[in-house]
């Protein structure tokens, strides 16, 4: 498994994904900037038996990228998939492709944990390497959530008590780094300075009670608090 910052450049990819074309393009993407796709299926069933069998030859992929939406209903078949195999392989980046915003299966993807995992909207695809980037970093571990998809989940957070200390600039920082931002990209968006995110980010651990002794990466437990609200 990868791990962040990662040296190794080319990634290997499962796209799952009913249209053909689109398919095509998000490979031809990815190909092109020096990564493998090691295979390509339609359905959630054929992408949920692909990676098993990979796997099971000791070459498990890097990153899934899969639709939200496949045969035979159209319905969650794509991200019920991406659950069954965050389930099955933890190491396995999975990045979900959505026509939409759908608190639902955000919500429902990023359950269990947001280590390796991403949401994002197809419009996105367009923005090239927005996109390349939101893969590679979901399969070294990252977050990768559209802006879109944060800011339903912010204007409902925002009703809830656990985040209702939390400054509006201090709400705007975790949004950010709900998207899988670093702190020095989250001061190039709101214009500040590193100082001042970090400050930000110290506060918001500070009054979501996450000190210095949890385990688990606290920057990933104000992810969840967040998404979780």
């Amino acid at each position: 498994m990868r791990g962040p910052g990662s040296v190794e450049d080319a990634l290997r990819v499962v796209i799952a994904e009913d249209s053909v074309l689109l398919r095509e393009g998000l490979t031809r993407l990815l190909t092109d900037r020096g990564h493998e796709v090691v295979a390509g299926v339609g359905d959630g069933e054929a992408l949920v038996k692909t990676v098993d069998e990979l796997a099971a030859d000791g070459r498990l992929p890097d990153v899934v990228v899969a639709d939200v939406r496949m045969p035979p209903t159209h319905t969650d078949e794509g991200v019920r998939a991406a659950v069954r195999l965050r389930a099955a392989h933890p190491r396995l980046g999975v990045l979900v492709l959505s026509q939409y915003v759908e608190e639902q299966y955000a919500t429902e993807l990023l359950a269990g944990s947001s280590h390796g995992v991403g949401y994002l909207l197809k419009d996105r695809v367009a923005e090239v390497r927005e996109f390349v980037d939101a893969v590679v970093r979901v399969a070294e571990g990252g977050t990768a959530l559209d802006p879109e998809v944060v800011a339903q989940l912010l204007g409902r957070s925002r009703k809830q008590d656990v985040l209702a200390a939390l400054t509006p600039r201090e709400g705007e920082v975790l949004a950010l780094m709900a998207e899988g931002r670093t702190n020095s990209a989250i001061a190039a968006q709101l214009v500040v300075s590193h100082g001042a995110v970090e400050k930000h980010v110290s506060n918001i651990f500070l009054k979501l009670g996450l000190s210095q002794s949890d385990a688990d990466h606290r920057r990933v437990l104000a992810v969840l608090t967040y998404l979780r609200s």
